[in-house]
């Protein structure tokens, strides 16, 4: 029997959704903290903390973080794909990258429960 190896994996309209939905997900979140930075008069400690207390903003950041990983594993993988040719190289490259991501999100989430 003859299986289709690409309905196994992902396929491009999965990728292109992802990093659609991703990309909007970043955008927004870049453009709330655009206007954040515009409108507050002046950035203190006291005010920055006062904003990253509420749960509202801690799930907003996490959801963000996650986008980037996201975002961050399909790119690389296109890239990787295109450019690295030895599959060897080109999963160790993506293993380390992809453990870098994780690990980011992993610090984020410390960060943000911590206040």
């Amino acid at each position: 029997m003859v299986t289709n190896h690409a309905s196994i994996k992902r396929n491009g309209v999965q990728d292109f959704v992802t990093l659609r939905t991703t990309a909007a997900i970043i955008t927004a979140f870049s453009l709330f903290m655009a206007w954040f930075f515009i409108t507050t008069d002046e950035l203190t400690y006291e005010v920055w903390r006062g904003l990253f207390t509420g749960l509202g903003m801690k799930v907003f950041t996490f959801a963000t973080l996650v986008a980037i990983m996201f975002h961050v594993r399909v790119g690389l993988w296109q890239v990787l794909t295109d450019y690295v040719k030895a599959t060897g190289l080109r999963a160790v490259i993506q293993f380390v990258l992809n453990l870098v991501a994780f690990v980011y999100v992993l610090v984020g989430l410390f960060v943000l429960w911590g206040i």
